[in-house]
Protein backbone atom coordinates (compact mmCIF):
# COMPACT_ATOMS: atom_id res chain seq x y z
CA UNK A 1 0.00 0.00 0.00
CA UNK A 2 1.34 3.44 -0.83
CA UNK A 3 2.66 5.53 2.06
CA UNK A 4 0.27 8.42 1.35
CA UNK A 5 -2.70 6.04 1.49
CA UNK A 6 -1.55 4.62 4.82
CA UNK A 7 -1.22 8.08 6.29
CA UNK A 8 -4.73 8.95 5.10
CA UNK A 9 -6.29 5.77 6.62
CA UNK A 10 -4.39 6.28 9.89
CA UNK A 11 -5.60 9.85 10.06
CA UNK A 12 -9.24 8.83 9.54
CA UNK A 13 -8.92 6.07 12.15
CA UNK A 14 -7.59 8.54 14.64
CA UNK A 15 -10.43 10.96 13.93
CA UNK A 16 -12.94 8.11 14.39
CA UNK A 17 -11.47 7.09 17.71
CA UNK A 18 -11.45 10.68 18.86
CA UNK A 19 -15.12 10.99 17.97
CA UNK A 20 -15.99 7.81 19.88
CA UNK A 21 -14.08 8.92 22.93
CA UNK A 22 -15.84 12.25 22.89
CA UNK A 23 -19.25 10.56 22.81
CA UNK A 24 -18.48 8.26 25.74
CA UNK A 25 -18.83 5.05 23.81
CA UNK A 26 -15.37 3.88 24.81
CA UNK A 27 -14.04 3.35 28.36
CA UNK A 28 -12.38 6.38 29.97
CA UNK A 29 -9.10 4.62 30.64
CA UNK A 30 -8.71 3.71 26.99
CA UNK A 31 -9.62 7.20 25.96
CA UNK A 32 -7.00 8.66 28.31
CA UNK A 33 -4.33 6.35 26.95
CA UNK A 34 -5.34 7.27 23.43
CA UNK A 35 -5.36 10.99 24.26
CA UNK A 36 -1.85 10.84 25.75
CA UNK A 37 -0.61 8.86 22.82
CA UNK A 38 -2.16 11.28 20.35
CA UNK A 39 -0.64 14.21 22.22
CA UNK A 40 2.79 12.64 22.04
CA UNK A 41 2.39 12.11 18.32
CA UNK A 42 1.63 15.81 17.86
CA UNK A 43 4.90 16.96 19.50
CA UNK A 44 7.81 17.82 17.19
CA UNK A 45 10.68 15.36 17.27
CA UNK A 46 14.26 16.27 16.69
CA UNK A 47 16.89 14.02 15.27
CA UNK A 48 20.68 14.09 15.78
CA UNK A 49 21.16 15.51 12.32
CA UNK A 50 19.12 18.58 13.24
CA UNK A 51 21.35 19.25 16.27
CA UNK A 52 24.54 18.97 14.17
CA UNK A 53 23.22 21.44 11.62
CA UNK A 54 22.39 23.94 14.38
CA UNK A 55 25.86 23.73 15.92
CA UNK A 56 27.49 24.14 12.52
CA UNK A 57 25.44 27.22 11.74
CA UNK A 58 26.36 28.71 15.13
CA UNK A 59 30.07 28.11 14.49
CA UNK A 60 29.91 29.68 11.04
CA UNK A 61 28.13 32.72 12.45
CA UNK A 62 30.79 33.17 15.18
CA UNK A 63 33.64 32.94 12.68
CA UNK A 64 31.95 35.47 10.44
CA UNK A 65 31.61 37.94 13.28
CA UNK A 66 35.29 37.49 14.22
CA UNK A 67 36.44 38.11 10.64
CA UNK A 68 34.24 41.17 10.46
CA UNK A 69 35.79 42.56 13.66
CA UNK A 70 39.32 41.95 12.34
CA UNK A 71 38.51 43.69 9.07
CA UNK A 72 37.14 46.68 10.97
CA UNK A 73 40.34 46.92 13.06
CA UNK A 74 42.60 46.73 10.00
CA UNK A 75 40.55 49.36 8.22
CA UNK A 76 40.81 51.63 11.26
CA UNK A 77 44.59 51.29 11.40
CA UNK A 78 45.06 51.83 7.67
CA UNK A 79 42.69 54.69 7.05
CA UNK A 80 41.61 56.39 10.26
CA UNK A 81 45.00 56.83 11.98
CA UNK A 82 46.77 58.46 8.97
CA UNK A 83 43.75 60.62 8.31
CA UNK A 84 43.65 61.69 11.94
CA UNK A 85 47.39 62.56 12.01
CA UNK A 86 47.04 64.50 8.78
CA UNK A 87 43.88 66.48 9.36
CA UNK A 88 43.40 66.81 13.13
CA UNK A 89 46.32 69.27 13.61
CA UNK A 90 44.76 71.56 11.03
CA UNK A 91 41.39 71.28 12.80
CA UNK A 92 43.04 72.19 16.10
CA UNK A 93 44.65 75.19 14.49
CA UNK A 94 41.26 76.37 13.20
CA UNK A 95 39.69 75.96 16.67
CA UNK A 96 42.07 78.26 18.46
CA UNK A 97 45.74 77.41 18.36
CA UNK A 98 47.21 79.69 15.75
CA UNK A 99 50.34 78.31 14.03
CA UNK A 100 52.65 79.98 11.56
CA UNK A 101 51.41 79.76 8.02
CA UNK A 102 54.21 78.89 5.66
CA UNK A 103 53.31 79.08 2.04
CA UNK A 104 55.41 77.85 -0.80
CA UNK A 105 56.26 81.39 -1.72
CA UNK A 106 57.83 81.96 1.70
CA UNK A 107 60.49 79.38 1.04
CA UNK A 108 63.78 80.26 -0.52
CA UNK A 109 64.37 77.24 -2.72
CA UNK A 110 67.77 76.37 -4.10
CA UNK A 111 68.41 77.94 -7.48
CA UNK A 112 69.31 74.53 -8.83
CA UNK A 113 65.60 73.61 -8.80
CA UNK A 114 64.01 74.37 -12.20
CA UNK A 115 60.41 75.08 -11.13
CA UNK A 116 60.43 78.48 -9.43
CA UNK A 117 57.51 80.68 -10.38
CA UNK A 118 57.96 84.42 -10.39
CA UNK A 119 54.37 84.93 -9.20
CA UNK A 120 55.13 83.00 -6.01
CA UNK A 121 57.92 85.40 -5.18
CA UNK A 122 55.61 88.38 -5.78
CA UNK A 123 53.02 86.96 -3.39
CA UNK A 124 55.67 86.62 -0.73
CA UNK A 125 56.02 90.40 -0.55
CA UNK A 126 52.27 90.91 -0.23
CA UNK A 127 51.84 88.30 2.54
CA UNK A 128 55.02 89.13 4.40
CA UNK A 129 53.18 90.90 7.25
CA UNK A 130 51.22 87.78 8.28
CA UNK A 131 54.15 85.40 8.31
CA UNK A 132 55.47 84.62 11.75
CA UNK A 133 58.47 82.62 10.58
CA UNK A 134 60.22 82.16 7.31
CA UNK A 135 62.14 79.17 6.10
CA UNK A 136 65.33 79.87 4.22
CA UNK A 137 67.18 77.22 2.26
CA UNK A 138 70.73 77.74 1.14
CA UNK A 139 71.60 78.52 -2.42
CA UNK A 140 74.20 76.24 -3.94
CA UNK A 141 75.15 78.31 -6.95
CA UNK A 142 78.53 79.88 -7.41
CA UNK A 143 78.66 83.67 -7.23
CA UNK A 144 80.15 83.93 -10.70
CA UNK A 145 77.27 82.06 -12.38
CA UNK A 146 74.30 83.36 -10.38
CA UNK A 147 71.12 83.25 -12.47
CA UNK A 148 67.38 82.70 -12.12
CA UNK A 149 66.20 79.24 -13.21
CA UNK A 150 62.66 79.58 -14.48
CA UNK A 151 60.83 77.42 -17.01
CA UNK A 152 58.79 80.31 -18.36
CA UNK A 153 61.73 82.70 -18.47
CA UNK A 154 65.08 80.90 -18.53
CA UNK A 155 67.09 84.02 -19.39
CA UNK A 156 68.87 86.10 -16.82
CA UNK A 157 66.87 89.15 -15.83
CA UNK A 158 68.31 92.00 -13.78
CA UNK A 159 64.92 92.92 -12.31
CA UNK A 160 64.39 89.39 -11.05
CA UNK A 161 67.86 89.36 -9.59
CA UNK A 162 67.26 92.64 -7.72
CA UNK A 163 63.86 91.43 -6.50
CA UNK A 164 65.45 88.25 -5.24
CA UNK A 165 68.15 90.19 -3.41
CA UNK A 166 65.50 92.36 -1.75
CA UNK A 167 63.62 89.28 -0.54
CA UNK A 168 66.55 87.29 0.74
CA UNK A 169 68.99 90.00 1.73
CA UNK A 170 72.64 90.14 0.75
CA UNK A 171 73.78 87.50 3.22
CA UNK A 172 70.97 84.96 3.07
CA UNK A 173 70.88 82.06 0.69
CA UNK A 174 74.63 81.65 0.35
CA UNK A 175 76.80 78.87 1.62
CA UNK A 176 79.22 80.13 4.23
CA UNK A 177 82.09 77.67 4.55
CA UNK A 178 82.99 78.93 7.99
CA UNK A 179 79.63 77.70 9.29
CA UNK A 180 80.41 74.15 8.18
CA UNK A 181 83.81 73.88 9.78
CA UNK A 182 83.73 71.33 12.56
CA UNK A 183 84.38 72.97 15.85
CA UNK A 184 87.35 71.20 17.34
CA UNK A 185 87.39 70.88 21.07
CA UNK A 186 91.10 71.45 21.06
CA UNK A 187 90.94 74.60 18.92
CA UNK A 188 93.77 77.01 19.45
CA UNK A 189 91.53 79.88 20.48
CA UNK A 190 90.08 77.79 23.30
CA UNK A 191 93.24 76.10 24.40
CA UNK A 192 95.26 79.28 24.51
CA UNK A 193 93.02 80.89 27.06
CA UNK A 194 94.82 82.14 30.13
CA UNK A 195 92.96 79.77 32.45
CA UNK A 196 91.93 76.16 31.88
CA UNK A 197 90.19 75.73 35.21
CA UNK A 198 91.43 75.82 38.79
CA UNK A 199 93.37 73.37 40.93
CA UNK A 200 92.88 73.17 44.71
CA UNK A 201 95.71 71.65 46.76
CA UNK A 202 97.36 71.79 50.19
CA UNK A 203 101.09 72.13 50.93
CA UNK A 204 102.86 71.31 54.19
CA UNK A 205 106.46 70.64 55.14
CA UNK A 206 107.33 68.06 57.79
CA UNK A 207 110.55 69.26 59.40
CA UNK A 208 111.07 66.01 61.34
CA UNK A 209 110.83 63.75 58.28
CA UNK A 210 112.16 66.39 55.86
CA UNK A 211 109.32 65.78 53.45
CA UNK A 212 107.13 68.06 51.40
CA UNK A 213 103.53 66.89 51.77
CA UNK A 214 101.26 67.64 48.83
CA UNK A 215 97.53 66.91 48.93
CA UNK A 216 95.60 67.40 45.70
CA UNK A 217 92.03 68.14 46.67
CA UNK A 218 90.10 68.82 43.47
CA UNK A 219 89.98 70.56 40.11
CA UNK A 220 87.19 72.80 38.87
CA UNK A 221 85.88 74.00 35.52
CA UNK A 222 88.23 71.95 33.37
CA UNK A 223 87.81 72.33 29.59
CA UNK A 224 86.06 69.52 27.72
CA UNK A 225 88.47 67.38 25.71
CA UNK A 226 86.06 64.66 24.55
CA UNK A 227 83.28 65.05 22.01
CA UNK A 228 80.82 64.06 24.74
CA UNK A 229 81.53 67.38 26.45
CA UNK A 230 83.56 65.86 29.31
CA UNK A 231 87.13 64.83 30.10
CA UNK A 232 88.98 62.01 31.86
CA UNK A 233 91.43 64.06 33.94
CA UNK A 234 94.41 63.05 36.03
CA UNK A 235 97.38 64.97 37.47
CA UNK A 236 101.14 64.35 37.36
CA UNK A 237 103.36 65.98 40.00
CA UNK A 238 107.10 66.72 39.86
CA UNK A 239 109.38 68.52 42.27
CA UNK A 240 111.69 70.09 39.71
CA UNK A 241 114.48 69.89 38.74
CA UNK A 242 114.29 66.26 39.87
CA UNK A 243 112.18 64.20 37.47
CA UNK A 244 113.02 60.82 38.93
CA UNK A 245 110.41 61.20 41.62
CA UNK A 246 107.05 61.53 39.97
CA UNK A 247 103.57 61.01 41.36
CA UNK A 248 100.30 60.63 39.54
CA UNK A 249 96.68 60.66 40.63
CA UNK A 250 93.99 58.26 39.53
CA UNK A 251 92.02 58.88 36.36
CA UNK A 252 88.50 60.22 36.94
CA UNK A 253 86.10 59.32 34.18
CA UNK A 254 83.79 61.76 32.39
CA UNK A 255 83.94 64.78 34.64
CA UNK A 256 85.05 68.40 34.50
CA UNK A 257 85.18 68.78 38.28
CA UNK A 258 87.14 65.79 39.63
CA UNK A 259 87.73 65.31 43.34
CA UNK A 260 91.08 63.58 43.92
CA UNK A 261 91.85 63.83 47.67
CA UNK A 262 95.22 62.10 47.26
CA UNK A 263 98.38 62.77 49.29
CA UNK A 264 101.95 62.57 47.93
CA UNK A 265 105.33 62.90 49.66
CA UNK A 266 108.55 64.40 48.27
CA UNK A 267 111.75 63.87 50.29
CA UNK A 268 113.60 67.18 50.22
CA UNK A 269 115.67 69.18 52.67
CA UNK A 270 114.28 72.45 53.92
CA UNK A 271 117.35 74.35 52.70
CA UNK A 272 116.72 73.13 49.14
CA UNK A 273 113.15 74.41 48.93
CA UNK A 274 114.09 77.85 47.48
CA UNK A 275 115.67 76.09 44.48
CA UNK A 276 112.77 73.70 43.88
CA UNK A 277 109.56 74.11 41.89
CA UNK A 278 106.42 72.05 42.33
CA UNK A 279 105.03 71.22 38.91
CA UNK A 280 101.43 70.00 38.37
CA UNK A 281 100.50 68.76 34.89
CA UNK A 282 96.81 68.10 34.24
CA UNK A 283 96.08 65.59 31.47
CA UNK A 284 93.04 64.15 29.75
CA UNK A 285 93.32 60.37 29.48
CA UNK A 286 92.73 58.91 26.02
CA UNK A 287 92.89 55.17 25.51
CA UNK A 288 93.28 55.22 21.74
CA UNK A 289 95.60 58.18 21.17
CA UNK A 290 98.04 60.40 22.99
CA UNK A 291 96.90 62.02 26.18
CA UNK A 292 95.84 65.63 25.79
CA UNK A 293 97.44 68.29 27.96
CA UNK A 294 94.86 70.39 29.76
CA UNK A 295 97.31 72.71 31.48
CA UNK A 296 99.83 73.09 34.25
CA UNK A 297 100.39 74.78 37.60
CA UNK A 298 103.86 75.74 38.86
CA UNK A 299 104.52 76.67 42.50
CA UNK A 300 107.86 78.15 43.55
CA UNK A 301 109.12 80.38 46.35
CA UNK A 302 107.72 78.07 49.00
CA UNK A 303 109.10 80.19 51.81
CA UNK A 304 107.02 83.16 50.65
CA UNK A 305 103.74 81.26 50.93
CA UNK A 306 101.45 82.27 53.82
CA UNK A 307 101.57 79.92 56.84
CA UNK A 308 104.29 77.77 55.25
CA UNK A 309 105.72 75.35 56.43
CA UNK A 310 102.42 74.83 58.22
CA UNK A 311 99.43 73.59 56.26
CA UNK A 312 98.74 76.03 53.43
CA UNK A 313 95.65 75.84 51.24
CA UNK A 314 96.13 77.10 47.70
CA UNK A 315 93.95 77.55 44.65
CA UNK A 316 95.77 78.25 41.39
CA UNK A 317 94.61 78.73 37.83
CA UNK A 318 95.53 75.93 35.44
CA UNK A 319 97.47 77.61 32.65
CA UNK A 320 97.62 76.45 29.06
CA UNK A 321 100.75 74.59 27.99
CA UNK A 322 101.77 73.46 24.52
CA UNK A 323 101.53 69.77 23.72
CA UNK A 324 105.14 69.86 22.51
CA UNK A 325 106.26 70.18 26.12
CA UNK A 326 104.58 66.97 27.23
CA UNK A 327 106.95 64.74 29.18
CA UNK A 328 106.89 61.24 27.67
CA UNK A 329 109.68 59.87 29.83
CA UNK A 330 113.36 59.02 29.39
CA UNK A 331 115.21 55.94 28.14
CA UNK A 332 118.73 54.87 29.08
CA UNK A 333 120.70 52.66 26.72
CA UNK A 334 124.33 52.09 25.80
CA UNK A 335 125.99 51.82 22.39
CA UNK A 336 129.04 49.73 21.61
CA UNK A 337 130.58 49.04 18.21
CA UNK A 338 133.25 46.46 17.38
CA UNK A 339 134.80 47.43 14.01
CA UNK A 340 136.78 44.21 13.59
CA UNK A 341 133.72 42.03 14.08
CA UNK A 342 131.32 44.47 12.44
CA UNK A 343 128.97 44.17 15.41
CA UNK A 344 126.76 46.92 16.85
CA UNK A 345 125.41 46.26 20.35
CA UNK A 346 122.57 48.31 21.87
CA UNK A 347 121.94 47.54 25.53
CA UNK A 348 118.55 48.73 26.74
CA UNK A 349 119.11 49.46 30.41
CA UNK A 350 115.95 51.08 31.79
CA UNK A 351 113.31 53.77 31.37
CA UNK A 352 111.80 56.25 33.77
CA UNK A 353 108.70 58.40 34.08
CA UNK A 354 106.97 56.90 31.05
CA UNK A 355 103.60 58.23 30.01
CA UNK A 356 100.69 56.23 31.41
CA UNK A 357 98.82 54.49 28.61
CA UNK A 358 96.37 52.41 30.64
CA UNK A 359 93.43 53.65 32.67
CA UNK A 360 95.08 52.16 35.76
CA UNK A 361 97.76 54.85 35.48
CA UNK A 362 100.50 52.49 34.29
CA UNK A 363 101.76 50.91 31.05
CA UNK A 364 103.12 47.62 29.72
CA UNK A 365 106.26 48.93 27.99
CA UNK A 366 108.76 47.23 25.74
CA UNK A 367 111.47 48.69 23.49
CA UNK A 368 111.78 48.14 19.74
CA UNK A 369 115.07 48.98 17.99
CA UNK A 370 115.18 49.39 14.20
CA UNK A 371 118.09 49.97 11.82
CA UNK A 372 117.10 52.68 9.34
CA UNK A 373 118.65 53.64 6.03
CA UNK A 374 117.20 56.36 3.80
CA UNK A 375 113.95 56.19 5.74
CA UNK A 376 113.60 52.41 5.25
CA UNK A 377 113.64 49.86 8.04
CA UNK A 378 116.25 47.16 7.37
CA UNK A 379 116.14 45.15 10.59
CA UNK A 380 114.36 45.31 13.92
CA UNK A 381 114.57 43.68 17.34
CA UNK A 382 112.64 44.15 20.56
CA UNK A 383 112.97 43.53 24.27
CA UNK A 384 110.68 41.71 26.64
CA UNK A 385 107.53 43.39 27.99
CA UNK A 386 107.42 44.71 31.54
CA UNK A 387 103.97 44.63 33.04
CA UNK A 388 102.18 47.46 34.84
CA UNK A 389 105.06 49.88 35.35
CA UNK A 390 106.23 53.31 34.30
CA UNK A 391 109.85 52.70 35.31
CA UNK A 392 110.85 49.41 33.68
CA UNK A 393 114.32 47.86 34.01
CA UNK A 394 115.48 45.69 31.08
CA UNK A 395 119.28 45.22 30.92
CA UNK A 396 118.84 43.45 27.58
CA UNK A 397 121.36 43.54 24.73
CA UNK A 398 120.33 43.75 21.07
CA UNK A 399 123.01 42.93 18.49
CA UNK A 400 123.15 43.88 14.80
CA UNK A 401 125.84 42.93 12.30
CA UNK A 402 126.96 46.11 10.53
CA UNK A 403 130.18 46.20 8.46
CA UNK A 404 132.50 49.17 9.07
CA UNK A 405 131.96 50.48 5.54
CA UNK A 406 128.22 50.76 6.22
CA UNK A 407 128.25 52.19 9.74
CA UNK A 408 127.96 55.78 8.47
CA UNK A 409 124.96 54.95 6.28
CA UNK A 410 122.61 53.80 9.03
CA UNK A 411 120.85 55.23 12.05
CA UNK A 412 118.85 53.78 14.91
CA UNK A 413 115.18 54.38 15.64
CA UNK A 414 114.44 53.35 19.22
CA UNK A 415 110.75 53.29 20.16
CA UNK A 416 109.18 52.61 23.53
CA UNK A 417 105.88 50.80 22.96
CA UNK A 418 102.92 49.99 25.18
CA UNK A 419 101.76 46.40 24.77
CA UNK A 420 98.01 45.96 24.33
CA UNK A 421 96.57 42.46 24.48
CA UNK A 422 93.33 43.43 22.72
CA UNK A 423 94.05 46.28 20.31
CA UNK A 424 97.13 47.66 18.59
CA UNK A 425 100.33 48.37 20.48
CA UNK A 426 100.79 52.10 20.99
CA UNK A 427 103.93 54.21 20.70
CA UNK A 428 104.80 55.99 23.93
CA UNK A 429 107.78 57.86 22.50
CA UNK A 430 110.85 57.50 20.30
CA UNK A 431 114.45 58.69 20.05
CA UNK A 432 116.87 58.77 17.11
CA UNK A 433 120.58 58.01 17.14
CA UNK A 434 122.90 58.48 14.15
CA UNK A 435 125.04 60.89 12.17
CA UNK A 436 121.98 62.82 11.02
CA UNK A 437 120.22 62.79 14.39
CA UNK A 438 119.80 65.93 16.45
CA UNK A 439 121.87 67.05 19.45
CA UNK A 440 122.06 64.20 21.97
CA UNK A 441 121.39 61.43 19.45
CA UNK A 442 124.20 62.63 17.20
CA UNK A 443 126.62 63.19 20.08
CA UNK A 444 125.99 59.73 21.51
CA UNK A 445 126.60 58.13 18.10
CA UNK A 446 129.82 60.04 17.51
CA UNK A 447 131.10 59.15 20.98
CA UNK A 448 130.44 55.48 20.23
CA UNK A 449 132.53 55.73 17.05
CA UNK A 450 135.28 57.65 18.84
CA UNK A 451 135.63 55.00 21.56
CA UNK A 452 135.11 51.62 19.87
CA UNK A 453 134.69 48.43 21.92
CA UNK A 454 133.54 50.55 24.88
CA UNK A 455 129.86 50.75 25.97
CA UNK A 456 128.67 54.36 26.12
CA UNK A 457 125.48 54.85 28.17
CA UNK A 458 123.27 57.94 28.03
CA UNK A 459 119.78 59.06 29.00
CA UNK A 460 117.61 60.09 26.04
CA UNK A 461 114.30 61.97 26.37
CA UNK A 462 111.46 60.44 24.40
CA UNK A 463 109.73 62.57 21.78
CA UNK A 464 106.41 62.27 20.01
CA UNK A 465 106.29 59.79 17.14
CA UNK A 466 105.48 61.58 13.87
CA UNK A 467 105.12 58.48 11.69
CA UNK A 468 108.38 58.61 9.78
CA UNK A 469 112.05 58.54 10.48
CA UNK A 470 113.88 61.80 10.28
CA UNK A 471 117.31 60.69 11.43
CA UNK A 472 118.35 58.40 8.65
CA UNK A 473 121.56 59.20 6.88
CA UNK A 474 121.83 59.13 3.13
CA UNK A 475 125.51 58.56 2.62
CA UNK A 476 125.95 55.69 0.23
CA UNK A 477 123.49 53.01 -0.75
CA UNK A 478 121.54 50.86 1.67
CA UNK A 479 121.80 47.95 -0.74
CA UNK A 480 125.51 47.71 0.05
CA UNK A 481 124.74 46.82 3.66
CA UNK A 482 125.72 43.21 4.13
CA UNK A 483 125.94 40.91 7.09
CA UNK A 484 129.45 39.57 7.70
CA UNK A 485 129.95 36.03 8.96
CA UNK A 486 130.05 35.70 12.71
CA UNK A 487 133.57 35.33 14.10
Amino acid sequence: MPADREDEICGKALELLSDLCSRGEVHDENCLDFTYYFRDLGRPRYSDSDVSVSLLSLLVTTCGLALFAVSLFVSWKLFWVPWRDRFLPSLKDQQGEQQPVLTESAMKISHTSPDIQLEAQMKAKELNHIHIARVQRQVTEHNSIRRQMNVSNPDFNLAQFQRQESLTGPGLGRIKPELYKQRSIDADDTRRADSCGRLHFILKYDCDLEQLIVKIHKAQDLPAKDFTGTSDPYVKIYLLPDRKTKHQTKVHRKTLNPIFDEVFLFPVEYAELPTRKLHFSVYDFDRFSRHDVIGQVVVDNFLDLPDFPQETRLCRDILYVSADNVDLGDLMFSLCYLPTAGRLTITIIKARNLKAMDITGASDPYVKVSIMCDGRRLKKRKTSTKRNTLNPVYNEAIVFDVPPENIDQISLLIAVMDYDRVGHNEVIGVCHVGNRAQSLGRDHWNEMLTYPRKPIARWHPLVEWVGQSTAGGSQGSCNSLRTPPSP
